[in-house]
């Protein structure tokens, strides 16, 4: 059963780190954008976007090193809930922003029309996405580590300090 797991585990960090690029590379080509003009622009949108970069940033992070396939990889879904948590928030960020903009609802998904809307909603659904591909992460973790942690590689349920219970 633990291979299982360990794949599905790698398909999700794989996942994470693809979502939080794609948040990262919009977010940053709007951060940019704003850097290079003369505009004055309000601080709070800004520190908004720069909230949703560190996040996607952290993930990146996090899920390459938590890619590396060891068990204890699966002791981690405390963070991997705590992170599913903050892309939650960036989530209801990037909501608050787009309801600023002219692109319609913001549950339509939709990528065609006004390129600046499509890149806002393309950047609100891969950090909903995120938020839910962390939490399984973190459920598939929790899953693990009281489902499969009693018991060892042979099959035998160990007692308190190695003793043998057969």
């Amino acid at each position: 059963m633990p291979v299982i797991s360990r794949l599905v585990s790698i398909v999700l960090r794989v996942a994470e780190i693809a979502f939080a690029a794609v948040v990262a590379g919009i977010i940053g080509h709007y951060l940019a954008d704003l850097n290079n003009s003369n505009a004055d622009v309000d601080w709070w949108p800004q520190s908004r976007w720069i909230y949703t970069e560190v996040i996607a940033g952290l993930s990146i992070l996090l899920g390459l090193i938590w890619l590396i396939p060891f068990s204890s990889g699966f002791f981690s879904w405390p963070l991997d809930i705590l992170i599913s948590f903050a892309w939650f928030a960036a989530f209801g960020v990037l909501v608050d922003t787009l309801r600023h903009l002219p692109c319609g609802s913001i549950w339509s998904w939709h990528f065609r029309g006004q390129q600046m809307c499509g890149r806002w909603k393309a950047a609100e659904a891969f950090s909903f996405l995120s938020a839910i591909i962390w939490l399984v992460s973190g459920l598939v973790g929790i899953w693990f580590t009281f489902r499969v942690r009693p018991s060892t590689t042979d099959g035998a349920r160990r007692r308190r300090w190695g003793r043998s219970a057969a």
